[in-house]
């Protein structure tokens, strides 16, 4: 079992332009959004919306991409799309892309919290003293035009900067908020159909027909820490007939043969969704009892997406640019300590080992799993 102090040496959060040079040389967003779309045949929302929580929202690649997919199955019905990010500069990028939603979907209440994985569902912080000092802010938007949208979300950086302020866990290394703080956007010109959806700080109890968890977790941690931190409290946000649909890495890959060269002991995938699914019925089965578990077969759970190289990239001579692109994804995904990183890379042989792989398979890829907790409906 990795120890607290393994933990602590890995700044995985804190490695920006990794995550930013990864998410646009590869596909995964894109190929992530298409699979939530899978699970739409499903949803049966409810009045007064469709509720929707992202475990994770990250830059809003994939969000904004579901959102896009919501509109398109569901034009007239409200949404409630909760978002929940600890990464200040993500939140930014994040608003960025939403001015458009707003103009094309008018119903939707966007909200935006950095809160835990058990508190962020319910927008509402666990700790008392943290309840007291909750940063709760409802911006309505003024105007009509997806222009005017953004231009007042570029006007909310004090907010940002005092809500998303973090800092470093002792125990874990985890990235830990300063104040709660949840933002809450709407159209002003719909507020009078939206006010039932709108959330307010008294109201605890909230549930998703959707929640979507995309690499939530370290993948060294054992299965029950995954759960108990993340899943569980995922899965208990379900409302009657919602789904929570869970990606992982496998490391059954061309990128894992990169590290394994590199590092032949390396073996960062630890826990198959199985063994997830198993271990989360195991601890929600007494409390919740109307929750089913999809593992779906190999053919429908996994899927791959690339790094994105022009065809005369991959040569005899595959340039710089690009190695270094398919090294970072590797060891973006493999998710490797920044301690080994500085040692391997202070030698050549990382290089080497990442364009032997690019010249085998001609391309490089990843392969992802993905699985489904849903609530029987009501």
């Amino acid at each position: 079992m990795e120890t607290a102090t393994d933990i602590q040496h890995f700044r995985f959060f804190d490695n920006r332009e990794k995550y930013l040079l990864f998410v646009t040389t590869c596909s995964e967003k894109w190929v992530v959004a298409d699979r939530v779309g899978m699970e739409f045949k499903h949803l049966r929302p409810s009045p007064p919306a469709l509720r929707v929580f992202d475990a994770g929202m990250g830059d809003a690649t994939v969000l904004s991409q579901v959102m896009r997919q919501l509109h398109h199955r569901f034009p007239t019905i409200p949404f409630l799309v909760v978002g929940k990010e600890v990464s200040l500069e993500d939140v930014r990028i994040s608003l960025g892309r939403m001015g458009d939603r707003f103009f094309e979907h008018p119903q939707t209440v966007l909200v935006v919290t950095n809160m835990f994985y058990s508190e962020a569902p319910r927008l509402h912080p666990r700790n008392p003293a943290m309840q007291a000092k909750l940063n709760w802010w409802d911006i309505p938007l003024q105007g009509t035009t997806a222009y005017e949208f953004n231009q007042q979300i570029n006007e909310l950086q004090s907010y940002l900067r005092e809500g998303w302020q973090a800092t470093t866990s002792q125990r874990t290394g985890n990235p830990l908020y300063v104040t709660p703080s949840v933002l809450i956007l709407y159209r002003a010109d719909h507020r009078f159909v939206l006010d039932p959806i709108i959330p307010q700080p008294d109201q605890q109890h909230h549930q998703y027909d959707l929640v979507i968890a995309s690499q939530p977790f370290r993948a060294r941690l054992p299965a029950p820490l995954k759960v108990r931190n993340v899943l569980a409290p995922l899965a208990r946000s379900l409302a009657p007939g919602g789904r929570l649909v869970t990606f992982q890495s496998t490391g059954r890959d061309p990128g894992m043969e990169i590290i394994r060269t590199v590092w032949p002991e390396e073996d960062p995938f630890r826990t198959s969704r199985q063994a997830l699914l198993k271990e989360l019925r195991s601890q929600l089965q007494e409390s919740e009892p109307d929750l089913t578990y999809h593992p779906y077969n190999k053919a429908r759970s996994e899927f791959n997406y690339v790094l994105h190289t022009q065809p005369w990239e991959i040569t005899n001579n595959i340039g710089t640019s690009t190695l270094l692109a398919a090294w970072n994804a590797a060891i973006y995904v493999a998710q490797i300590e920044d301690d080994l990183l500085q040692q391997a890379m202070s030698q050549g042989a990382y290089l080497q080992a990442t364009r032997t792989v690019l010249q085998k398979y001609q391309s490089l890829w990843f392969t992802d799993e993905s699985f489904v907790v849903a609530r029987r409906a009501g």
